[in-house]
């Protein structure tokens, strides 16, 4: 098996940048019990517009403008007049991938650990991952797709914490479109192999329109990203990937 030959031996974790700012429109800042009474409302209004609408024109027109906005309010669960303030739902009831496995490789933990710590070998096995850019050798621009090649998304993501040999750690930077974090702990076995404990997280940001990342909290999407990690064992004791 070819493996790059790592850069460094020892990183810090480099200052985290500043992320693109996020379109005031898709940003979810009205509360579950404010978007029923935004709908109602609204819906109360077009029917009183429309039933005096030959009497009061005018009056109607302006009950019509009000109930768009509270209809737009109720269904989208965006008030963009708190949108411009920067307000937005908070993101404890965030919904989130949680993945942890374990699994024992039969090469040397350094072959073992080097071979991951380049992040560019991880789309190698990783099926969900379309491509890991490294930029530098703290920084990264990880691309991902979906089931049946059904969506994508894209981030820029950080090494916070390594021991050589031992840990690597990493997350995207904030202001992503995504927060996701890993860590895969490399420890030595008796008969010279090694065991890998690995952690991944993906979690799209709280108080944004989700629609467009729906795919990524598909339980299918949670096995694809399983199902690549158990994939490493064979690619690294083979050099081959299995589908």
């Amino acid at each position: 098996m070819n493996l790059r030959t790592p850069r460094l031996n020892h990183l810090e974790p480099a200052p985290p940048k500043a992320g693109p700012l996020y379109d005031s429109s898709n940003i979810i800042n009205v509360t579950p019990e404010g978007r029923i009474v935004s709908i109602f409302i609204g819906s109360w209004l077009v029917g009183s517009a429309i039933s005096k609408v030959d009497k009061s024109p005018v009056q109607s027109l302006f009950k019509l403008l009000g109930a768009g906005y509270l209809l737009y309010r109720g269904i989208s669960g965006n008030d963009f007049i708190s949108g411009l303030f920067g307000k937005r739902m908070p993101d404890r009831h965030t919904s989130s991938i949680n993945i942890r496995t374990s699994i024992r490789i039969d090469n040397p933990k350094e072959e073992v650990y080097y071979f991951w710590r380049q992040l560019g070998n991880l789309p190698s096995f990783m099926k969900h991952l379309q491509s890991v850019e490294e930029k530098d050798p703290f920084h990264s621009h990880w691309i991902v797709k979906g089931p049946g090649g059904i969506g994508s998304l894209e981030w820029d993501a950080e090494i916070v914490k390594e021991i050589p040999g031992a840990i690597i750690g990493w997350r995207s930077l904030p202001g992503s479109s995504i927060a996701t974090a890993g860590r895969v702990t490399f420890i030595d076995t008796p008969n010279g192999g090694t065991e890998i404990d690995v952690m991944i997280t993906y979690r799209p940001p709280a108080g944004y329109v989700g629609s467009g990342l729906a795919w990524l909290l598909n339980p299918t999407f949670e096995n694809m990203v399983i199902k690549d990690i158990r994939r490493f064992k064979n690619y690294m004791e083979t050099g081959e990937s299995i589908q």
